[in-house]
């Protein structure tokens, strides 16, 4: 009698995890017609089922739906910032699109096989390890390969602002990649820095020592490296601040922004010449 008890408490232990189709929400019409519903869409494979259409009226009338609560959680944030249409595999999800952005939510935790195809032929496969309450940052290149950022914990629910904040400054808080040293400054910590060097610093050479210390352990930005050489008097000295910076800019393909800050064209001449002859 004891273990007919103990069963049947455990069975309504397993039904209260549970869900009631139907209990909860507004059902949405199911718009598909009966002819499109008769064979598969092209090119789309059920890789889990792979279930006959023809026998599907003859699935159970009132299924147990459950969640698998010991799945695991993980996210991955993918970026290919270049033209073209990509599809990402990460374990049994997939995304296509040309938009280069790959936003993988519900993973399994653990190691997890991610496959990138390029107008459908296999370009890239490797693995991830994926852990609970994390979401993997990763960018892509073509003639690169895969790179990971950084991992971020995920505070119980979806962060679509932080995909912005993410890739606004993607190597922040990284030890550089490409053979670039040191991190890149942040907007909030900029702008603090800035402020302080305006308001503490009233001379060109008090700016650039301040500006040159910090540049032993940041990398900046070219719209930072434009506030900062705009910010002193005169344009040799904006010129030889913007020749030292050079080296310590994130995002060199933007450099062009930087000859905004002067005033004089043979400045902005002479800042090209340096920079073609590196």
């Amino acid at each position: 009698m004891k273990k007919i008890f103990i069963s049947v408490m455990l069975l309504m232990g397993i039904s209260s995890f549970a869900q009631e189709a139907g209990k909860a929400g507004e059902l949405l019409e199911n718009e598909a017609s009966a002819t499109e519903m008769r064979g598969p869409k092209s090119g789309i494979k059920n890789k889990t089922f792979d279930r006959n259409p023809e026998n599907q009226n003859e699935r159970l009338k009132n299924p147990n739906y459950q969640w698998n609560r010991n799945y695991g959680y993980a996210e991955v944030f993918l970026r290919i910032p270049e033209q073209g249409f990509f599809t990402v595999e990460v374990g049994d999800q997939t995304i296509a699109n040309g938009s280069g952005k790959y936003r993988f939510f519900d993973l399994q935790s653990g190691r997890m096989p991610i496959s990138i195809y390029e107008n459908g032929f296999l370009i890239y496969r490797t693995s991830l390890l994926l852990r609970n309450n994390s979401r993997m940052v990763l960018d892509f290149f073509t003639n690169q390969g895969l790179y990971l950022l950084d991992s971020y914990p995920v505070q119980g629910q979806y962060g679509f602002n932080d995909w912005n904040d993410i890739w606004n400054n993607p190597y922040g808080n990284q030890s550089g990649n490409w053979n670039q040293p040191g991190n890149v400054m942040d907007n909030t910590t900029f702008r603090q820095f800035f402020e302080m060097l305006q308001r503490n610093e009233k001379f060109d050479d008090g700016k650039v020592a301040l500006i040159n210390q910090q540049m032993r352990n940041s990398m900046f930005t070219a719209v930072q490296i434009r506030d900062l050489v705009k910010s002193l008097s005169f344009d040799k000295n904006k010129l030889a601040l913007a020749k030292s910076m050079y080296l310590s800019c994130v995002d060199k393909n933007k450099y062009f922004i930087v000859y905004d800050a002067f005033d004089f064209e043979n400045s902005k001449r002479e800042l090209r010449d340096y920079i073609s002859g590196l």
